[in-house]
């Protein structure tokens, strides 16, 4: 079994914060794949399914970012899990939004909900890392990350979160590599290999028709000897 958990804050009032695309993807997830309802279980919402073969169970703490280490946590000893089942997706201002990267161990890099996770259960676990962008200064970083995607993020935003539904099974299998290409796929389609169709020839004008000589006798005869 895997334990794969979207981090964010609950409640409306967040949901279509930057700080929350943790809480978007497992939701798409679960959609997309026909997960059970999410029911109230360890600190959180969990919804159970599968992807591929593997049994999956998707959680969204509702501890609140800063203490998401005590729900997963929770989980993780309830369902007698090592950190290697333990994937986590979150928000990373320190990649370029649209950007998604993989990652094993390490450490919190100063995201609240990470150190929450140290805190609690090590560093050994899987993390995805889902770029939303930077500020440009460390102090405008709270607000920036607590504040909703602006509408000129939705195209990008869908096209991840879509790339992470069709990778889930990978993901679930550990297989890294295919999960990103998925992704990459939605982000940036590939080109078609079809040569682009020639243009139709433009048809020939059709040729003019004879002026009339409106010329006397006299000035055809005079013509003649200029």
């Amino acid at each position: 079994m895997k334990l794969l958990v979207g981090l964010g804050n609950p409640g409306p009032k967040y949901a279509g914060h930057r700080h929350n695309i943790g809480f978007m993807a497992v939701d798409r997830i679960a959609e997309a794949h026909g997960f059970g309802p999410w029911r109230a279980r360890f600190q959180g919402l969990a919804s159970e399914g599968h992807l591929g073969g593997e049994k999956v169970l998707l959680l969204k703490p509702q501890t609140f970012m800063n203490d998401s280490g005590r729900s997963v946590g929770e989980a993780l000893r309830f369902l007698k899990l090592p950190l290697a089942d333990l994937i986590v997706l979150h928000d990373e201002i320190d990649l370029a939004p649209a950007k998604l990267k993989v990652k094993t161990g390490g450490g919190h890099a100063g995201h609240n909900g990470l150190r929450s996770l140290h805190a609690h259960v090590g560093d050994g676990y899987h993390r995805v890392r889902l770029g939303v962008g930077h500020p440009g200064h460390k102090d405008a970083v709270p607000g920036y990350v607590l504040h909703d995607f602006a509408k000129a993020d939705a195209g990008w935003l869908d096209d991840l979160l879509r790339g992470i539904e069709d990778g889930a099974p990978a993901l679930a299998s550990g297989d890294w590599a295919t999960f990103q290409n998925k992704v990459a796929l939605r982000l940036t389609p590939p080109r078609s290999s079809k040569p682009a169709p020639e243009a139709a020839p433009k048809p020939a004008p059709a040729p003019e028709a004879p002026r009339e000589d409106s010329r006397s006798p006299m000035q055809k005869l005079a013509d003649r000897f200029r």
